[in-house]
Order: structure tokens, then sequence, then C-alpha cells
């Protein structure tokens, strides 16, 4: 089976289920003349069940304008401020702590 010829590769971070045609998914997407609403309801059905985290996307467009994507893991640092219940890192990192993990954590975070 001939693949088909890839126009370009698009790297976004969306949070999951929220992905709509406004910037930045339209700003990255849009020029590259794929069907907006297309991707963002089957990204937003992937990602449903993780609702508010950062979920990295990787969409390969092709020459025919249809794409696939492939979901990636949240980034470690969206994992460790969910896991302890903070809105946001330290302002001033390495001197103002934030929190901090137990081994357990560390562990849960990992698997």
């Amino acid at each position: 089976m001939a693949s088909k010829p890839v126009k370009d590769v698009v790297k976004l971070q969306i949070p999951g289920g929220q992905a709509n045609p406004a910037p930045p998914v339209g700003t990255a997407l849009g020029p590259h003349g794929i069907a907006l609403q297309d991707f963002c309801s089957k990204f937003n059905e992937a990602t449903k069940e993780q609702q508010g985290e950062v979920i990295p996307v990787e969409i390969t467009i092709y020459e025919d304008r249809t794409f696939d994507f492939i979901l990636k893991v949240s980034p470690v640092a969206d994992l460790i401020k969910k896991e302890l219940g903070l809105d946001k890192g330290s302002s001033v990192p390495n001197t103002d702590k934030v929190g901090t993990l137990t081994q357990e954590q560390v562990a849960s975070i990992a698997e």
C-alpha cells in the first residue's frame, strides 16, 4: 500500500476536549487547507476524558488536505501541578517552593 504524500507536520498543545477553530488551532492549521471543524470535533471526541489537561498533538497533513493526528502524553509540569492541586508553578523557580512531591506521587505520575 502506497502512503499519501505528506505536506506538513504540525505540533500543538491543546486543552483536552476544548479544540475550536479559533487561534491557536485555526492559525496553525488554516493555511494548510484542512477542515478545521472536522479536526476539532475528532480531537475533542478523542480527548473528552481528559477535559482541561494540556494534550500535545502531532498532526500529519497530507497533500490531498486530509490529516491524521497522534495524541502525546501531557507535559510533566502539567501532571505535577495537577497532582499537587496547583494552578501554576513557582514565580521564582529554585527560590520559592510551591509544593513537595512524595515518592508515591512521583511513581503515579510516571505511570
